[in-house]
């Protein structure tokens, strides 16, 4: 047997010991393009996940900087070899994708490509991605050396094992968001039930206390004094269930891995791209990483709804003992003055709430046309 087969499987057991660390869909993503990038020698790989529109809902690249990438544009459609790759299912080995005639040409920042492997990803029968790779890294004086047909056939083993990893972290993120979904629901009803009875309770109590002012002021005292236990105990119960509403993945996962695993899934919900990074942050107290959390939540239902965003791009740095969070998108824009006197506060009100409750500050810096960057700092603890 020869060296390249042997050293090419030792890498392909690496790249899946790499996937089958991660659970979240697209940590593993990305991992299964930086695994056949390195498995191939690559200059760069990509996988695209399709969505139901002609376009895809996720598209991850490796070997691309986070400048090229931006400068690139939108993500591609299903056109040309990637649409056969991903309708067809067969892959695709060719010596110069631009000799191609379905090659439709690239965006302007675009980096050149000439050699080109691809293959799709399947569950079953489905399709549920298509992994690309281009410039093998092999000079020779008239440029790349191109992929081989041992190269097809070790990306296609990296291929099966990927559907499974991406099928195994759909399912870990489709089961955690229903147990989320119960447990607040039963919180829901919890809390309707036990609160109700206090406030029928109250009601009651007030009604009576009034029937006895003018003829019986002493009851009538008494009754007042219930009323004032009563409120007592469901504010109690109220505030109670606040902290139990506190996010179930905060205490498990951290505010970190919390907000990225959100983010991760409106990227993929959404048509813009949202980003996220935290570069050495450090845990907050409890109630100021649920503020962020919620306040992080408002600026990007703002961001992806009501601001025709294309990029939304969410940081949570270090500020001192404490941590800075920013949203900026490169949205539609507004005049906060504008929207205060209107009476329209896009939770803008909320969020200062949240903010000061804390201990911390709110700024919001946009204009029309401009986009809007929401930045609230915390003091920590």
């Amino acid at each position: 047997m020869s060296h390249r087969p042997s050293s090419g499987l030792a890498a392909v057991s690496t790249a899946l010991l790499a996937m089958s660390r991660h659970l979240e869909v697209r940590d593993v993503l990305k991992t299964i393009v930086a695994s056949a990038r390195e498995l191939l020698d690559a200059e760069y790989a990509a996988l695209g996940v399709p969505d139901d529109h002609g376009g895809f809902a996720q598209f991850v690249v490796d070997g691309v900087s986070d400048e090229q990438w931006k400068a690139i544009g939108p993500l591609p459609r299903q056109h040309g070899i990637l649409a056969s790759m991903l309708h067809k299912a067969e892959p695709e080995r060719l010596a110069d994708v631009r000799q191609d005639p379905r090659f439709e040409g690239w965006p302007d920042a675009h980096p050149e490509m000439s050699d080109f492997l691809g293959l799709p990803v399947r569950d079953g029968d489905e399709i549920i991605g298509a992994l690309f790779l281009a410039n093998k890294r092999c000079p020779r004086p008239d440029g790349g050396c191109g992929f081989t047909a041992e190269d097809e056939a070790l990306l296609a083993i990296l291929a099966q094992h990927a559907a499974i990893a991406l099928t195994n972290a759909r399912l870990y993120e489709r089961s955690r968001e229903l147990t989320i979904a119960e447990e607040r629901s039963r919180l829901a009803h919890e809390l309707h039930d036990a609160v109700s009875q206090k406030l029928f309770s109250l009601r009651l109590t007030a009604q009576a206390a009034a029937a006895l002012v003018d003829r019986d002021p002493a009851r009538a005292k008494g009754e007042l004094q219930q009323v004032a236990a009563l409120a007592a105990e469901a504010a109690d119960e109220l505030r109670a269930a606040v902290v139990e509403l506190r996010p179930a993945a905060l205490d498990e996962d951290g505010l970190v891995h919390t907000l990225r695993t959100q983010i991760q899934v409106l990227d993929r919900a959404h048509s813009a791209r949202v980003t996220f990074e935290s570069p050495g942050t450090r845990a907050l107290p409890a109630a100021q990483e649920e503020a962020v959390l919620r306040v992080a939540q408002e600026a990007l239902h703002n961001a992806l709804r009501h601001a025709d965003a294309e990029l939304v791009e969410v940081s949570l740095t270090r500020s001192g003992q404490g941590a800075r969070l920013t949203v900026t998108d490169d949205g539609k824009g507004f005049d906060p003055r504008t929207v205060r006197s209107a009476g329209r506060h896009l939770g803008l009100v909320s969020m200062r709430d949240r903010a000061g409750g804390v201990g911390g500050r709110l700024t919001v810096t946009s204009a029309p046309g401009e986009g809007t960057t929401i930045q609230m700092e915390v003091p920590g603890g």
